[in-house]
C-alpha cells in the first residue's frame, strides 16, 4: 500500500460502536498554549461540556524581564480579544501602534500606515505573551466551564463517524476521552495533524529569525518599522520605556555568527542594518533563533477534526499576522459551534465543520500567500525588481485607497468578520450557521 493511500485510509471515520453513544465531552481542545487556550475561552460561553488537554505545565506568574517575548497584536485581535473579556487584564501591558513606518534598505521609496488616516485607536498594540497568557488562564478559572488536562499529553486517537476517541496520558495515569470534536491547537510540529497524516504545502525560506530586545536613545513612541533588507525584513516594535523587540531575518548559514557576536559588535551590526531613524541602539538582550517556513494544510476541517493556528498554518513573520490569523480562527470555530448548540445540534458535524471550512479558508489562503510573496519579493536582487519594489512603496504611499485596503487587510478588519473579531458576543440563539 502507498504512503498516500495509508494517509487517506487513515482520514477515513471508523463505523460507530454498535448501540447509543455516550460522550465524555462535546469538544476536547488539544493544546492549552495562547490559541488553544483562547478557544475554550470563547467556546465556555456556548454552554458544551469542554475539556482542554496541554502538555506543558503553567508557569507562576513571573515579573516583567527586559527581553520577554512579545506578540504583535492587530486591530480585530485587541475586538475579539474585548468581547472575550480579556482584553481589561492585557491593556495595561500592552504599547499601541498608531504608526507603522515600511521601507526598502538601500534604495528609494518608503510607505506608511497611520491610525488617524483610518479611524480607530490603533492599528494594533505590542503586547507581552505574558500578558496574554495570565489573562487566558484567568478567564478560564472565571469560567467555570472547562476542564483542564495539564500537564497531560494525547498518545492515541481514533475518528469514527460519530466521535473521537482520545488516550490521554495524565500525571494520574492513562485516560480514555469520547468527544464529539476534537480541535487540534497544538503547534507548527501538530502531532494531531502528522497523526491523521493531513497532507500541507511547505516551504523552507532558508532563513532564521534573530529575536532580541534593545533600547534607542531617541525612540518614537507608538511606531513601528519593517525594513526590508537584502537578507530579509527587520522588524522593530515597539515597546515600553525606549525599547523595541526586534526581528531580524537573516540566512541560515549567517544565524550562528549573528547568534556569536558580542554585544558590542551585535549593535553595531544592527545599527548598520536599520539605520539611525531612532538614534543610538543600545543594551540588545540575548538573542534567540527561530528557524522561519511556511506550512499550509490543504484541509483545516476533517471528519470530527478542525485544525487552527500554527496547526493549521505557520507563517513567515513579516507583517506580524501569524498569531492574529490564528485568533480570526478561534473567533470563526466558537461562532459555529455557539449557533450549532444553540439549536441543539452535533459540534462536530459535517455541515458545521463545512461552515467552517467555507468560512475561513479564503483568509488563511490569502494571507499566507501575502505573508510569503513579502518574504520573498523583498529579498531577490535582480535590479528590475528592486526598481519596481520602489516604485511600489512610492505608489502605495500615494495611492489612498490601496494603502487603506492594505492597512484593513493587516489589522484584520477586511472580508466577513466574526461577531468577536467586531466586538460582539457570541450569538445567543440558534440560526444558520455561518459559511452556508
Amino acid at each position: 500500500m502507498s504512503k498516500r493511500e495509508s494517509q487517506n485510509r487513515s482520514l477515513e471515520p471508523r463505523p460507530p460502536a454498535p448501540g447509543p453513544r455516550r460522550y465524555d465531552y462535546d469538544l476536547a481542545i488539544v493544546g492549552g498554549g495562547l490559541i488553544g487556550g483562547s478557544l475554550a475561552c470563547a467556546a465556555s460561553a456556548t454552554g458544551l461540556k469542554i475539556v482542554l488537554v496541554e502538555a506543558v505545565a503553567a508557569q507562576a506568574p513571573q515579573q516583567p524581564s527586559y527581553d520577554e517575548r512579545v506578540i504583535a497584536l492587530s486591530w480585530g485581535s485587541r475586538q475579539i480579544l474585548t468581547a472575550m473579556g480579556l482584553w481589561g487584564g492585557i491593556e495595561a501591558d500592552a504599547s499601541p501602534i498608531h504608526q507603522v513606518h515600511i521601507s526598502d534598505r538601500g534604495h528609494f521609496g518608503f510607505s506608511h500606515l497611520d491610525r488617524a488616516e483610518l479611524g480607530v485607536e490603533a492599528l494594533g498594540y505590542v503586547v507581552p505573551a505574558r500578558a496574554l497568557g495570565i489573562a487566558i488562564r484567568t478567564g478560564l478559572a472565571e469560567s467555570g466551564g472547562v476542564d483542564l488536562l495539564c500537564p497531560a499529553r494525547v498518545s492515541g486517537h481514533q475518528v469514527r463517524a460519530d466521535g473521537v476517541d482520545l488516550e490521554v496520558q495524565t500525571e494520574a495515569g492513562p485516560r480514555s476521552l469520547s468527544v464529539r470534536l476534537l480541535v487540534a491547537a497544538d503547534g507548527g510540529d501538530s502531532a494531531i495533524r502528522k497523526g491523521l497524516g493531513v497532507q500541507t504545502t511547505e516551504r523552507a525560506y532558508g532563513h532564521d529569525a534573530v529575536i532580541t530586545t534593545i533600547t534607542a536613545d531617541r525612540p518614537r513612541p507608538a511606531v513601528a518599522f519593517e525594513r526590508f533588507t537584502k537578507t530579509g525584513p527587520l522588524a522593530f516594535l515597539p515597546m515600553a520605556q525606549g525599547r523595541y523587540s526586534v526581528v531580524w531575518t537573516c540566512r541560515q548559514e549567517e544565524t550562528a555568527e549573528i547568534l556569536g557576536l558580542p554585544d558590542h559588535g551585535f549593535i553595531g551590526r544592527l545599527q548598520d542594518r536599520f539605520g539611525h531613524r531612532l538614534g543610538r541602539l543600545t543594551n540588545a538582550s540575548p538573542r534567540r533563533a527561530y528557524p522561519l517556513k511556511l506550512l499550509l494544510t490543504r484541509e483545516t476541517a476533517l471528519s470530527r477534526v478542525v485544525l487552527i493556528g500554527n496547526a493549521a498554518h505557520t507563517l513567515h513573520p513579516v507583517a506580524g499576522q501569524g498569531f492574529n490569523l490564528g485568533l480570526r480562527d478561534v473567533a470563526a470555530v466558537a461562532e459555529v459551534l455557539a449557533q450549532s448548540a444553540a439549536g441543539g445540534g452535533d459540534p462536530g458535524s459535517a455541515e458545521v465543520l463545512d461552515a467552517y471550512r467555507r468560512w475561513r479558508a479564503g483568509d488563511q489562503r490569502d494571507i499566507a500567500l501575502l505573508t510569503d510573496s513579502l518574504a520573498r519579493l523583498f529579498v531577490n536582487p535582480w535590479l528590475p525588481l528592486r526598481l519596481a519594489r520602489g516604485a511600489g512603496l512610492i505608489g502605495l504611499d500615494l495611492a489612498g485607497p490601496a494603502r487603506r485596503a492594505l492597512a484593513h487587510r493587516l489589522m484584520g478588519v477586511g472580508g466577513r468578520m466574526p461577531r468577536l473579531a467586531r466586538g460582539l458576543p457570541l450569538v445567543p440563539s440558534a440560526g444558520a450557521l455561518p459559511g452556508l
